[in-house]
């Protein structure tokens, strides 16, 4: 049976609750005392007639490691919760410099990728006490755009954090024809820093979407014909090689002008680290999970979520 205080605690609450007005302006809205308002609103709660309920995702980021990580076979797996408002790119570059920091050590060499992703993982790197590491680009990074890639900046981030010897590749990611790039290739000084990515003991990347607006089709290495045709056949890239929803090759002939580490190269690296998230690349991370290609995984808790449900 509700009495006249409970009916007067609703409406306070409502006020409060419901159209958001300070107690203050509760008070002059039903003519009572401040006071009077912070008791009535006690007693809603007390009654049961308000209850709080925070949805904090944090709480189920065990459930979905554990999930990610059997289902994928995963040595780890790194789940990052953004706030609504929040970066998700610099959540996403803190846990995987966080992670690197466990996984790099003296000796050890470590292969780079370059996006925005990459790029705030070195951002929040540390610096390390580290000695002997060589930090190598795994793929070539020169853009033919106003566009830029960060691949120096992201590359010397990395050296900075880890006390590090670099080798990079001072070369466009993709060539206007294979003949050119073979012939590239065969300088040894290119050679060497491609066969070295193709050896780190660690290899850190990210996973793009096949979409108009994403970096890798913006750099101006692709005809308006080649780009339709990627945007046709790729889910994503990894490394601008793009990949279709089987995780082959989608389009050799672009494949075939590509400077960087391959996939069976990538996948026989002993710790792959994949740090990426967004909605947008939901398939793309997916495929790139099932074909085995990381070892250890950083992504936000919603597109998680839709890589284990299919959605």
């Amino acid at each position: 049976m509700i009495d006249a205080r409970d009916s007067q605690a609703l409406d306070v609450a409502k006020l409060y609750y419901n159209s958001h007005l300070s107690q203050a302006e509760v008070a002059k809205c039903l003519g009572i005392s401040r006071p009077t308002v912070s008791k009535l609103l006690q007693h809603a709660h007390d009654q049961g007639f308000v209850v709080i309920s925070i949805n904090d995702p944090r709480e189920h980021s065990d459930e979905l490691v554990r999930e990610l990580k059997e289902r994928f076979a995963l040595a780890d797996a790194r789940v990052v919760t953004t706030p609504r408002g929040g970066n998700l790119m610099q959540d996403l570059g803190a846990a995987g410099a966080a992670l690197l920091e466990e996984l790099v050590h003296d000796g050890s060499s470590v292969g780079v990728s370059w996006g925005q992703t990459m790029s705030a993982v070195a951002e929040h790197l540390r610096q390390l006490p580290l000695e002997g590491v060589k930090v190598v680009q795994l793929k070539g990074g020169h853009s033919h755009t106003q566009r830029s890639t960060k691949d120096f900046a992201t590359l010397q981030g990395f050296a900075r954090a880890f006390n590090a010897e670099t080798f990079m590749l001072p070369l466009p990611v993709i060539f206007d024809s294979a003949e050119t790039k073979q012939w590239v290739e065969k300088d040894r000084h290119i050679a060497h820093i491609v066969e070295m990515g193709s050896h780190v003991d660690v290899a850190v990347f990210t996973v793009g979407a096949a979409a108009r607006e994403s970096l890798a089709l913006n750099l101006g290495y692709l005809s308006e014909e080649e780009t339709q045709l990627i945007l046709e056949r790729a889910v994503g890239d990894v490394c601008s090689r793009f990949f279709d929803a089987e995780g082959c090759v989608a389009v050799p002939e672009v494949d075939a002008r590509t400077v960087g580490i391959t996939f069976d190269a990538l996948a026989a690296r002993p710790t792959r680290v994949l740090v990426a998230g967004g909605s947008e690349k939901t398939d793309a991370i997916r495929v790139v999970l099932e074909k085995g290609l990381a070892t250890h995984l950083v992504i936000d808790h919603n597109t998680a979520q839709r890589v284990l449900t299919g959605v």
